[in-house]
């Protein structure tokens, strides 16, 4: 863990079956809860300590969550909470306490703008009643904590249902800047950080470049690789590539069996991976490359294995046998590998 000096609380506002806003088929506590996760499993990933105040479907009152986020970490000043939501109104706002400065919030209008979400203004709200509070509940009952509430413009459901990730990692990286952390950008944003048994080939071949274009990116006179290291990748034409995938090895595989199913060799797994043998071992991570076109595609809210088929002149049963689903039951933000 690294040590920062501020702790985030990432709160999702709605939940429960009949809670949360319903505005173009965008439910609130679908979305907002499924944004905070992106946004707590990345703060993980940077080493920086957060929690979910919800994880689940859960009904919870304002004034519980408030109260969870206190005994978790109290009133200090050093604690940053970010509650996402969905704006019943035009264009994303961002409304941040009369107590707090502007910086943070600023911080992320200006990189949610950046990837093409419009923040219509961010502001302080007091109560109508009395001036000198906070209009917002969650803001007034997490005293000291630099509580920041996005709420996110829901009249382009498309575009935020389509950009969870994107929209997440704006947030984090205004989060990982002011907190003064070493952001590292997901492997979305076109770089990659350097696992142990990597090799140059084997991240060519799994991000659909060459070692060549590779060294010539980030200036490398040698194959000579160090774990944490980041290297920028060669852009990828999401709609079309010759596609690498990862796999995870399940009872009964082997090596022949996944080279066919994947259309390729076990010569090339072996290489990519580097195995010195063909024994496999349950729960191991393969990238296979392919010599076939495919896509990643995200679940949305609506989605049939039937109609995704459809959509790609493809069939439940090539979906089902290239993910290795059991059932046809699929999960909003799922991500599927589509034969072309």
């Amino acid at each position: 863990m690294i040590y920062i000096a501020y702790k985030i609380a990432i709160d999702a506002n709605g939940g429960g079956q009949n809670s949360g806003i319903t505005t173009n088929n965008l439910i609130e506590k679908d979305y907002s809860l499924n944004i905070s996760k992106y946004i707590n499993d990345r703060l993980n990933e940077l080493g920086v300590e957060n929690f979910l105040v919800r994880t689940n479907d859960t009904n919870i009152s304002t004034d519980d969550r408030a109260n969870i986020i206190k005994n978790k970490y109290g009133n200090g000043n050093n604690v940053i909470v970010i509650s996402n939501r969905l704006n019943e109104n035009d264009g994303t706002e961002i409304i941040y306490p009369l107590r707090s400065n502007s910086k943070l919030a600023s911080m992320i209008a200006n990189e949610l703008n950046s990837i093409g979400l419009n923040v219509t203004k961010y502001y302080q709200l007091r109560d109508n009643t009395d001036t000198a509070l906070d209009e917002d509940l969650l803001i007034r009952n997490t005293p000291n904590n630099q509580t920041i509430v996005i709420k996110y413009n829901s009249d382009d459901n498309n575009f935020l249902l389509d950009n969870i990730n994107n929209i997440g990692e704006a947030v984090v990286k205004a989060i990982s800047n002011y907190a003064g952390v070493n952001y590292i950008p997901n492997l979305s944003d076109n770089y990659y950080v350097v696992q142990k048994g990597d090799t140059l080939y084997s991240i060519a071949v799994k991000n659909n470049t060459t070692v060549g274009k590779s060294k010539e990116i980030n200036k490398l006179t040698s194959n000579a690789l160090q774990i944490g290291q980041i290297l920028i990748l060669q852009s990828n034409n999401e709609n079309n590539v010759n596609a690498t995938i990862t796999y995870t090895v399940v009872k009964g595989d082997s090596l022949w069996a996944i080279a066919n199913k994947y259309d390729t060799t076990v010569d090339k797994i072996k290489s990519v991976n580097n195995l010195s043998s063909n024994i496999l071992q349950i729960g191991q991570k393969l990238i296979i490359p392919s010599t076939s076109n495919f896509i990643t595609y995200t679940v949305v809210k609506g989605d049939s294995l039937y109609s995704i088929s459809k959509k790609y002149n493809t069939t439940v049963d090539n979906i089902k046998k290239l993910n290795n689903l059991k059932s046809n039951l699929l999960s909003i933000n799922q991500k599927l590998i589509i034969p072309t």
